[in-house]
């Protein structure tokens, strides 16, 4: 039979400090970052308002280290990769796969670029915030012993 181990005073506080000293992983910082941008974009051409305010909301929550924010993250990120590796399926229109390829305007910039182009871009931002939002690093970010209310 093992002998029950016990803690000194000294490794108690090891282990919460390494718990609070995790900090800020700088993928995730960028990531925080790319959202908090497409969604005040979102909220300026007022294109999915209450979409771009909840996804704000999910930004300020994973900064404030809540636990409830990395389980939006997560379900955010399998959602968009589920819908956006769909995108072709659910897009797919026979009359439109003569029109050529996709155009975007960035003010006074033109561009134009084939879909499958633009198709397999999304998909990798998608796999990109996949490995982001799973990382072990910003598990240990976010505390383990803060509950599920992000209006704390």
């Amino acid at each position: 039979m093992s002998e029950p181990t016990s803690t000194t005073p000294e490794e108690t506080r090891e282990q919460q400090t390494s718990v609070v000293a995790a900090k800020l992983p700088k993928r995730l910082i960028l990531l925080l970052l790319f959202l908090a941008i497409a969604s005040i974009s979102g909220i300026v051409a007022k294109q999915g308002v209450l979409f771009c305010i909840l996804t704000l909301f999910m930004v300020i929550a994973v900064l404030g280290r809540q636990k409830a924010g990395l389980y939006m993250l997560r379900g955010y990120t399998i959602i968009q990769l589920a819908l956006v590796s769909l995108l072709p399926v659910i897009l797919y229109d026979p009359d439109n796969l003569v029109a050529g390829p996709s155009t975007f305007r960035l003010g006074d910039w033109e561009g134009k670029l084939p879909d499958y182009l633009v198709f397999g871009l999304l998909i990798a931002l998608s796999v990109v915030q996949v490995w982001v939002a799973f990382n072990a690093k910003v598990k240990a970010y976010c505390h383990v012993k803060t509950n599920m209310n992000i209006m704390r």
